[in-house]
């Protein structure tokens, strides 16, 4: 297929793939800071005799403005561009991660990886990935969705292993003057590759054969982002699924990438071992959120989140029953599992932001995604209390897999209109309301 400028529209050649590839790379770099919190805890309690509790506080304030970021920074996209959003991300978190490396105090931990890192991580979140699939792509975005959505456990699966035994060999600093490095040297890629819109090129989006010509920059990013919010905040599928994705991240990065290796080490494991554990976590990851990024052009999106969320929920109960010093089959078939539904509800959330909202998608997706760092930030701070304070995990493993059951039942409230309108494309609504779904 050809486009009226006589361009391919469609193939392995076109433009789209290459700016989604550099896309990919920024939100892998960003992935690699959100478990190092996990691996610190150890280091940074026998250098500086802190509590699980104020090491977890600076890794939940990094989790809730790494969620009220997303949101601004696609709204910032929209204003001055891709590129220039994710360049300026990277080098903060650059900035963060060296900062960190002098801190002497748990208020600077906070202030350096809390604030700074969380705000540049927000920035390479997943509204990078859906600001790219909605400009550049028409066709397969369920797929590319899939594939930018696991980037970011990518980058945890490719950075991990790496990074622990820099702390068991050196000390935790090079660790993130490594991360830092990795920050910088994706930043000419970006620069050179990554660009805004199809137009820029005088391309097409993957998949259509009609140039669009490229949108006049939106004024008022801040404003716009109010209002998108104060928009969505009036219906019902905004709120069903900021429910069911906080529990979400409460049951994933909140707990997993935070608490996982401190867990594993209670049980006698190496944190060696335990952060090998979370890279196959993450390799299996990429593999399930791609396919649950087919599935989802394929399938009911609210039927594949229901479950996904209680497959979810029956692994973390199972967890304190096969938690062992050594790496025993059950505890790799959690990791499979796991891992093929960590990020797998990602997919179906984007694409329900899609039909829902349309153009403002990426917003909405970005606000949802607010309400998903804001679980993981309690369950992670949370979670470090209830260690303290109850000698285990095993309260948090089981609280957290009734949580999964009941956002599955979320899932499941959001009904489809049994007539599609004009174009065949699916509606949802919730249970008696109108098609509008206003509250």
């Amino acid at each position: 297929m050809d486009d009226t400028t006589g361009q391919q529209t469609k193939g392995p050649g076109h433009r789209a793939w290459w700016v989604a590839a550099v896309a990919g790379v920024a939100i892998v770099v960003a992935g690699a800071f959100s478990t190092m919190p996990g691996i610190l805890q150890d280091p940074l309690r026998e250098e500086f005799h802190w509590s699980r509790s104020s090491i977890s506080l600076a890794a939940s304030v990094n989790m809730v403005l790494y969620g009220l970021t997303a949101p601004y920074a696609a709204a910032l996209m929209d204003r001055f561009g891709i590129r220039r959003v994710v360049v300026t991300a990277l080098a903060t978190v650059a900035a963060g991660a060296v900062l960190t490396t002098t801190m002497s105090a748990a208020w600077q931990f906070t202030l350096f990886w809390g604030f700074l890192v969380g705000l540049g991580t927000g920035s390479l979140s997943m509204t990078l990935g859906t600001t790219v699939t909605n400009r550049w792509f028409t066709a397969r975005r369920g797929l590319v969705t899939g594939i930018l959505s696991s980037g970011s456990v990518l980058g945890q699966m490719v950075f991990l292993p790496g990074l622990s035994w820099i702390i068991d060999h050196y000390d935790w600093r090079p660790a993130l003057v490594t991360l830092a490095l990795a920050a910088i040297a994706v930043t000419p890629l970006v620069y050179l590759v990554l660009r805004d819109h199809p137009a820029d090129i005088g391309r097409c989006p993957y998949g259509s054969d009609t140039f669009t010509p490229r949108p006049a920059p939106v004024p008022g990013a801040a404003r716009r982002t109010v209002t998108v919010l104060c928009s969505a905040a009036r219906t019902v599928p905004f709120w069903l699924l900021a429910a069911a994705f906080a529990i979400c991240g409460a049951s994933t990065n909140g707990i997993m990438w935070t608490h996982f290796a401190p867990a594993a080490h209670d049980h006698g494991m190496p944190v060696t071992t335990a952060s090998t554990l979370l890279a196959f976590i993450g390799i299996f990851n990429v593999a399930g959120t791609v396919l649950s990024g087919w599935l989802t052009d394929r399938q009911d999106a609210r039927r594949l989140l229901a479950a996904y969320f209680l497959l979810r929920g029956l692994l973390m109960i199972s967890l304190p029953l096969i938690m062992t010093a050594t790496v025993s089959p059950p505890m790799m078939l959690f990791v499979v599992l796991f891992g093929l539904l960590d990020l797998a509800t990602v997919p179906p959330v984007i694409a329900l932001c899609r039909t829902f909202y349309g153009e403002d998608s990426a917003i909405v997706f970005g606000w949802t995604n607010a309400a998903h760092q804001i679980g993981a930030a309690s369950a992670s701070f949370l979670g470090g209390v209830a260690r303290d304070t109850f000698g285990s995990y095993t309260p948090v493993w089981l609280t957290l897999g009734a949580a999964c059951a009941a956002a599955a039942l979320l899932s499941l409230s959001i009904r489809i209109h049994s007539t599609p309108p004009a174009g065949g494309e699916k509606t949802y609504s919730s249970p008696a309301r109108g098609p509008e779904q206003q509250l």
